[in-house]
């Protein structure tokens, strides 16, 4: 399926390009021919329903999974073959979906956890005061136990542990899946935010009608496969978009 959007590509500077990407999960091919581009600055997304794929591209971007055939682009450099810890040094970041943080650590622990590789501990207390910065509510709790906070907090936990290695590039699973709507519109400020400090967004959602709102530039995926692409506030307009994610 082809919108009359179909040809318009994101506008920047590529951080993140990926061609004709496939992968497996579990043995059987989930993705198939997958492209898409993440300029710097943007926030892009990829939506779609449970199932679609999105989890097992983000595990090819991040190195966790094995790609079968396609290739990605970071900064103009070709890193499929590149392990996970490479491409966390190089600025790439996954949060998980379901947060994932340590349970018995604290806050603080947990976010010193996220800044492991050698660039990222040289600036660690001002990655942390820049992190705390965006997060007052785990500042007042760096003390307690993960296991403690809250969902919402959990969320805000596993995303600052993300940014704690100063990536260029933050992916993020699923960031608003199983919170409270209150907590949803919060995290999705939270992204916003993050954005405008500097930091390129690659939000992986199935809220389609938050997700368009955010982001400058969208593709939906379908039973593994990019069925549709364009930019965020059009794609909202869309038939297909309001009849299958919005029901309207």
């Amino acid at each position: 399926m082809k919108s009359e959007n179909a040809s318009l590509q994101p506008v920047g500077t590529p951080l993140l390009e990926v061609n004709d990407l496939s992968v497996a999960h579990d043995g059987l091919q989930a993705v198939w021919d997958v492209s898409l581009t993440v300029p710097v600055g943007a926030i892009t997304a990829l939506v779609g329903p449970n199932g679609a794929g999105k989890t097992t591209i983000l595990g090819a971007l991040s190195g966790i999974r094995p790609h079968m055939a396609g290739r990605i682009r970071f900064l103009g450099d070709c890193i499929q073959d590149a392990p996970p810890h490479a491409r966390v040094a190089l600025g790439i970041s996954l949060i998980p979906e379901g947060r994932k943080v340590f349970p018995y650590l604290t806050v603080l622990e947990n976010l010193q956890m996220g800044a492991y590789n050698r660039i990222a501990r040289k600036n660690l207390s001002e990655t942390l005061e820049w992190v705390l910065g965006l997060f007052p509510r785990l500042a007042e709790r760096k003390h307690q136990l993960a296991a403690s906070l809250s969902g919402g907090e959990q969320q805000m936990l596993a995303i600052g542990r993300g940014l704690m290695s100063k990536p260029k590039l933050l992916m993020l699973d699923e960031p608003s899946l199983g919170l409270a709507p209150i907590m949803v519109a919060h995290v999705f400020q939270i992204v916003q935010k993050i954005n405008e400090e500097g930091v390129t967004i690659f939000l992986v959602e199935q809220n389609v009608n938050r997700t368009l709102r955010v982001a400058e530039f969208a593709y939906v995926l379908e039973t593994g496969k990019i069925n549709l692409e364009g930019p965020a506030g059009q794609l909202l307009e869309d038939p297909h978009i309001k009849t299958a994610y919005l029901g309207l």
